[in-house]
């Protein structure tokens, strides 16, 4: 059977562009000769619309493109992903099902089972799990037909908790006992990079374990936090990798499930490279499918600013990106040079903005409040909060959004003032660890020296006083990132971090820096999450809790 493999970037609730897009290639499929053509989980809607699934007419639009979508699938199959009303007494309003639809009509629905509601996921808040299998007989094939996690029975997780079964029953094991001779996988599966391995093994340990094939269909694109990086595969029932599509981009590719020959897999790649790709797709598909087309942000002359920039550039194009310099009597002038010589390099517009006079006004008017107090974090994050003023007033005035730059160390610990350098409509860098960021640097350096090798090389620093380094503040961001990675990403207490080799006080300081700045973070910008647990709702703490 010729399968065709349609992997697709989706917009949320934008039903037009999504249906003309899946019979785009409906017809495109057909005209290529495949029997069938697979698309991902919710292509229809997008995924995941969250409470919109819990209004009746956009439930009804979704069953109304459906029906259209079918009228169209003549001459070829396909299974398409959408919600579909739960006909039941009991349960749910909603099934999350792949749909067949064969000779212009829906001729089987099949329903998830395995509902996700760990980290990001929270599905059995809006669907009702299914309990019945059964295969389709077409073209000579059984198919049995999944939707993303009924595909494997276990937790991506790395702490001790991945140890045990995440699910009770396993949907494969009861399609295993209708004989299917293939297994159709639709997926809605973001990118993670310290889990990048774990999908594509779990799915060859299927085919392996069960000696099915299975085509896999995973979505691609962003929907505001969240980076689907694609990876469809074909993989023959001895385990093996036999074609594989693009990540981070639009696909199609038509398999012919009885193929033997030379593999098509996508060359290897590093987890900055894919952490970069990611940041970018992310970037363009936040303002594309919020209809923005500039962004702005501070250029300090260091790495996070530096590294944000180029990212933006690459997503949104030269023309598309505008820096403001907003040097204080703390900024060196090498740190200006830097970010003159970094816009210079990538060719975008930028002004400079001196703040003192600003910040000494504010300073001026509140000294008779303060008169008598040293002087503290109070005076640093006027500095911030004058560059916050600044750099929104040119998104305001230009109708662009606001880029934030905080990395995820800095994130972590409170490293930044609210409504100062927190301010941002999308957080570009908060779930990347400071040693990333380096690494992302170099990366992006790779061919010729776009960021100045002198906002690499110098000692992180706000420059809010005289001669201020980060480390004044916080532990080397090589001990202090393996520990926050410990703490955020594995779930490890205290005690086992320190069992490490870490010094107590050490460790005790950063985990209390982490739980008392949760009301930050809770107020800071939407953060693309490439990493396994980032900060927004994949983590969600309570802010006055006794930890």
């Amino acid at each position: 059977m010729k399968i065709a493999l349609a992997q697709l970037n989706y917009h949320i609730g934008n039903f037009e562009s999504n249906t003309e897009k899946i019979i785009q290639y409906i017809e495109k499929a057909k005209s290529e000769g495949a029997d069938l053509v697979l698309f991902s989980e919710l292509s229809v809607t997008g995924y995941y619309p969250h409470d919109m699934l819990e209004r009746k007419e956009f439930v009804a639009k979704a069953n109304l493109f459906v029906n259209e979508i079918a009228k169209k699938c003549i001459g070829v199959a396909a299974v398409i992903g959408a919600p579909t009303i739960n006909e039941g007494e009991r349960g749910k309003k909603l099934f999350n099902s792949a749909i067949f639809i064969q000779d212009g009509k829906i001729t089987s629905l099949h329903h998830k089972s395995l509902l996700p509601t760990y980290d990001i996921f929270d599905e059995y808040r809006h669907f009702e799990p299914n309990n019945k299998f059964d295969v389709v007989e077409f073209k000579g094939e059984r198919l049995a037909i999944t939707v993303c996690e009924d595909l494997w029975d276990e937790q991506p997780t790395s702490n001790e908790f991945g140890k045990d079964k995440l699910y009770q029953t396993s949907p494969m094991e009861e399609l295993s006992r209708l004989n299917p001779t293939l297994v159709l996988n639709l997926s809605a599966s973001p990118f993670s990079y310290n889990q990048e391995n774990w999908r594509k093994n779990i799915l060859i340990s299927k085919a392996k374990n069960y000696q099915v094939p299975i085509v896999y269909v995973n979505q691609v694109g962003a929907q505001t936090e969240l980076v689907f990086d694609g990876g469809s595969v074909f993989i023959n029932s001895e385990g093996e990798v036999v074609k594989e599509l693009a990540y981070f981009e639009e696909g199609f590719k038509i398999v012919d499930t009885s193929y033997i020959g030379k593999k098509e897999l996508q060359d290897k790649t590093g987890y900055i490279e894919k952490i970069h790709d990611a940041l970018v797709l992310g970037i363009r598909d936040y303002f594309v499918k919020m209809g923005f087309k500039s962004a702005t942000l501070g250029l300090s002359g260091g790495i996070d600013s530096a590294v944000t920039a180029v990212l933006a550039v690459e997503a949104l194009g030269v023309e598309n990106v505008r820096v403001l310099l907003m040097p204080s009597k703390y900024s060196s002038q090498h740190s200006i040079d830097d970010a003159r010589e970094l816009a210079e390099n990538l060719g975008i517009q930028y002004d400079i903005l001196k703040i003192q006079d600003v910040v000494d006004a504010f300073n001026k008017d509140l000294q008779p409040i303060f008169s008598g107090r040293e002087e503290d974090v109070t005076e640093e994050n006027i500095q911030a909060r004058t560059r916050g003023i600044f750099v929104m007033a040119l998104s305001n005035k230009f109708g662009s959004i606001l880029l934030n730059t905080t990395n995820k160390s800095e994130c972590a610990v409170g490293y930044g003032t609210l409504y100062g350098d927190m301010n941002g409509g999308l957080a570009v860098l908060g779930d990347v660890y400071k040693t990333d960021v380096f690494k992302l640097a170099h990366f992006i350096n790779r061919e010729k020296e776009i960021i100045p090798e002198n906002s690499i090389t110098k000692p992180p620093s706000a420059e809010l006083k005289p001669d201020q380094k980060d480390t004044d503040s916080l532990p080397d961001y090589n001990l202090l990132d393996e520990i926050l990675f410990d703490y955020i990403e594995l779930n490890k207490p205290p005690e086992e971090i320190i069992a490490k080799g870490f010094d107590t006080e050490m460790v005790k300081k950063v985990v209390h820096m982490v739980n008392i700045n949760e009301y930050k973070r809770f107020q800071a910008a939407p953060i693309l999450r490439v990493s396994s647990k980032a900060f927004g709702f994949g983590r969600k703490m309570p802010l006055v809790a006794k930890y």
